[in-house]
């Protein structure tokens, strides 16, 4: 079902609320309604109107992130090297993790506040398990790695990186690191 587009104004106060979030989400600043209304110099009626739930706010400024990873999803399944497609995927994965502050948290929730998460969500595991299932095919991961492993270990590896901190691009060193470590682990070995 698609939505009526919005009205200039209400469409003006949507994109205000959801930079507000954006910011105080990229400064590690908890979402709260009220807050975002009084930065963004709105009634706390309109941010409501717009936005039901803090969560519901969290999952918009994450849309874009989880829209980006969606179709990275879909061209690594296009591409020809079954091994190269999955290590392609978990690494932006892992690099959407640790430079997208929105992202862990919508990643880790039991429940999604919006259909348009679940959505992208599911496309995501979806991909991950297809990518996963031709590299078992072709006999390049390791047989006993499950599909249900994917989204443990690539949040172990951002929560590994976040505590570690440092600077964006320390971070992101960190991040390729430990994903290189991970995916050498996952090889399938030649059995003697």
């Amino acid at each position: 079902m698609t939505m009526p587009p919005l009205r200039k104004d209400a469409a003006r106060n949507w994109d205000r609320i959801v930079a507000v979030a954006r910011d105080l989400v990229d400064q590690g600043i908890p979402l709260q309604l009220n807050d975002v209304a009084r930065r963004a110099e709105l009634g706390v009626a309109t941010v409501y109107r717009h936005f039901a739930t803090p969560e519901a706010l969290l999952e918009t400024v994450a849309t874009p992130c989880l829209e980006a990873l969606a179709e990275h999803g879909r061209l690594a399944l296009a591409d020809e090297d079954p091994r190269r497609g999955l290590e392609s995927f978990l690494a932006r994965v892992v690099e959407a993790q640790v430079t997208d502050a929105a992202l862990p948290p919508v990643a880790a929730a039991a429940e999604n506040a919006l259909p348009r998460t679940t959505e992208l969500r599911q496309a995501l595991a979806e991909a991950g398990t297809a990518l996963l299932d031709r590299a078992h095919r072709a006999g390049t991961v390791r047989p006993d790695l499950a599909a249900a492993d994917l989204v443990p270990l690539m949040c172990g590896i951002a929560h590994a990186v976040n505590i570690s901190g440092g600077s964006p691009a320390a971070r992101h060193a960190t991040a390729q690191r430990y994903l290189t470590t991970l995916l050498e682990g996952l090889r399938a070995t030649p059995t003697t």
